[in-house]
């Protein structure tokens, strides 16, 4: 019996120092900072952009509204609300892009998306989706902006 809980008691000594050694190299703050969850992971809302219902007449109302698109979409990521925004190639599903938005709830991603020009004029309807996926997306935009050499240039 005696040499058991010895045995019992090396085995927890052994889990404890696999656990911690496990641990090296976590970073508690950031993942509480981040949001994480224990896998690193948080809940984002995904947004798929369609093709909606309008289609300007003038070049130049669409020039004006996909200004005032890219606009909102820079003033969503500054805001820390918005962590990916990307077109589609053209496809047979009419989908014309995605946002990740970097907030819990579809009711408080459609607040956000409904200050897009192209969204409320309905060039573009949307579909909202929570997701689940790295905490860890916030931080690539630091990334981001050290290599998009035109954006750097416009400044």
């Amino acid at each position: 019996m005696k040499k058991l809980v010895c045995l019992f008691a090396l085995q927890l000594v052994l889990m404890s120092l696999f656990s911690q050694a496990d641990l090296k190299g976590y970073d508690a703050n950031l993942a509480a900072k981040l949001g994480a969850d224990e896998r690193g992971m948080k809940m984002y809302v995904m947004v798929i952009l369609k093709t909606g219902t309008y289609n300007p007449a003038s070049k130049t109302e669409r020039d004006s509204l996909f200004r005032g698109h890219m606009s909102n979409i820079k003033r969503l990521v500054s805001e820390g609300k918005m962590v990916i925004a990307g077109p589609f190639e053209k496809n047979d599903k009419s989908y014309r892009g995605i946002f990740i938005m970097n907030v819990p709830t579809i009711a408080e991603a459609r607040k956000l998306i409904e200050t897009d020009p192209t969204i409320k004029s309905k060039i573009f309807d949307v579909e909202l989706f929570e997701w689940y996926g790295s905490a860890a997306l916030p931080v690539y935009l630091k990334t981001h902006e050290k290599i998009d050499k035109k954006s750097l240039s416009e400044k």
